[in-house]
């Protein structure tokens, strides 16, 4: 049994985000995750924070290492979308989904490089999605914030990897959670049909990937992107 980990998930209080805590969880880590809402899963140490307020990650970070000590893994995964045609979308559609899912997370890794270059290790994990591989109409935004996150992670990989801090992305594709609910049926079969294992995945499907990642077994794995989409985005 290793000893237990710091661990730092954001948007840890439902679907994807909340299924990664809980894996970590169960793997006997001491985990902390930030939610605007609250909600946070049963042994986890919640913290009230936003990834768009600067203040409130530094006050996360310092609670989460005060109670369990240095950030060892984080789990970027907090993120929104804004979704309309281009021609509809406006200045506030694109700066508010940029501002979470990639000005966030660069907020998120600045804050826990400091700790993780001090200990000399560390693992870093994003949370894109298949669109910012393959691209999606309606979500300029949002493709253009998570396909940001893979050169994000790979030149972390880059900066921190003599300090043995690993960076890789993991990208789900449609996953059984609160953001596809509000799909209708018709768009829910028209995404089926296209996803060769011809099912959505569940979130703890996701967890698996990004535990993987953050364990023994991943040391040699950095800059990668894991795709978690039953094979829609293959080739991108």
């Amino acid at each position: 049994m290793n000893s237990p980990r710091s661990v730092l998930v954001t948007g840890g209080n439902r679907g994807i985000g909340r299924a990664i805590a809980e894996a970590f969880i169960a793997e006997g880590d001491h985990v902390a995750v930030t939610t605007r809402s609250g909600g946070a899963p049963q042994g986890a140490l919640e913290l009230k924070a936003d990834v768009t307020d600067g203040e409130s990650i530094l006050a996360a970070f310092a609670a989460a290492e005060d109670a369990h000590g240095p950030v060892e893994v984080l789990v970027a995964n907090a993120g929104i979308t804004a979704d309309t045609l281009l021609l509809r979308m406006s200045d506030d559609d694109w700066s508010s989904v940029i501002d979470t899912n990639l000005t966030g997370t660069f907020r998120l890794v600045r804050r826990a490089a400091k700790g993780m270059l001090r200990l000399k290790r560390g693992r870093i994990i994003l949370i894109s999605s298949v669109v910012g591989l393959s691209g999606s109409p309606g979500q300029v935004n949002y493709a253009a914030s998570k396909s940001g996150l893979v050169g994000m992670a790979r030149s972390l990989a880059r900066e921190l990897g003599p300090r043995s801090i690993t960076a890789n992305v993991v990208a789900p594709g449609y996953i059984d959670t609160d953001m596809t609910a509000v799909l209708s049926d018709e768009q829910k079969e028209g995404i089926r049909s296209q996803v060769p294992l011809a099912r959505y995945g569940s979130a703890a499907e996701v967890a698996g990937a990004v535990v993987w990642l953050a364990s023994p077994a991943a040391a040699y794995v950095t800059g990668a992107v894991i795709p978690v989409d039953g094979g829609l985005g293959m080739g991108h």
